[in-house]
C-alpha cells in the first residue's frame, strides 16, 4: 500500500527579488502618515460633514414644506423616520459590501445615491413621495458613514488613528452647524427645494474628489 506524503505549501508572499513581502497594513500602522493618507482622512471628515447636512436637510426644509403643502410639521417626522431606516439599512448592507469590493468603490456608489436622492427630493410633491426619496438617500448616507469610518481607521497609523477617528466624528456636527447656516441663506432667496438642491450639488462634486484623491 503506497504511503501518502504530506505536502506543505508555503503561502508567504515574496517580492520579485526573493524577499518576503510585508503586510501593507503593518507598514501603514508603523510609519509616519504621508500626504496621501492625510488627504484621505481629510476627505473623510468632509464626507462625514456632508452626511450631517444631508441628514438634517429635512429639518432645515420642513418649515417651507409645511407651508407649501399645508400640513402639520409633525407629519414630517415620518419622513425623518424613513430616512433613519434607510441609514440603518445602508450602514449594514452597503457598508458590508465595502468588505468585498473595497471602500473607495462603495464610497463613490454612496455619493451617487446621495446626489440622486437629494435631487429627487427637489421634485417631490407630497409626503409619501418625499419619504420614499429620503429612504433612498438614507441608504447612501448610512453606507457612507460606515465606509468613511473604515477608511480613516485603515489609512491612519497606530499613533494617529484615535485622533483621526475623533476628527471624523467631529465632521458630523460640523456639517450640521455649517449646513444650517447655508440653509438659512438659501431659504431667504429661494424655497425649501434649494436646500436639497444644494445637497445634491455638493454630493456630486465630491465624486471626482474621491475618485482622484482617495487611494
Amino acid at each position: 500500500m503506497p504511503i501518502e506524503k504530506e505536502v506543505i505549501v508555503d503561502a508567504t508572499p515574496y517580492s520579485p527579488s526573493g524577499g518576503a513581502v510585508e503586510d501593507p497594513r503593518a507598514i501603514i500602522a508603523r510609519e509616519p502618515m504621508g500626504t496621501a493618507q492625510l488627504v484621505a482622512v481629510a476627505i473623510c471628515v468632509l464626507l462625514t460633514a456632508l452626511d450631517g447636512f444631508d441628514v438634517l436637510s429635512i429639518s432645515f426644509a420642513s418649515p417651507g414644506i409645511a407651508a407649501e403643502w399645508h400640513i402639520n410639521r409633525a407629519v414630517l417626522g415620518g419622513v425623518l423616520s424613513m430616512e433613519l431606516i434607510g441609514m440603518s439599512a445602508g450602514s449594514v448592507f452597503v457598508g458590508s459590501l465595502a468588505d468585498r469590493i473595497g471602500r473607495r468603490p462603495v464610497t463613490l456608489l454612496c455619493l451617487v445615491i446621495m446626489a440622486i436622492g437629494m435631487w429627487l427630493a427637489t421634485t417631490a410633491t407630497d409626503v409619501t413621495t418625499l419619504s420614499a426619496y429620503r429612504l433612498f438617500t438614507g441608504l447612501g448616507i448610512g453606507g457612507m458613514l460606515a465606509s468613511s469610518n473604515a477608511i480613516v481607521a485603515e489609512f491612519a497609523n497606530s499613533k494617529r488613528r484615535n485622533l483621526a477617528v475623533s476628527l471624523m466624528a467631529c465632521g458630523y456636527p460640523l456639517g450640521a452647524i455649517v449646513g444650517g447656516s447655508i440653509a438659512s441663506r438659501l431659504l431667504v432667496g429661494g424655497t425649501w427645494r434649494s436646500v436639497f438642491g444644494f445637497g445634491a450639488i455638493v454630493s456630486a462634486a465630491f465624486i471626482p474628489i474621491v475618485w482622484f484623491l482617495v487611494p
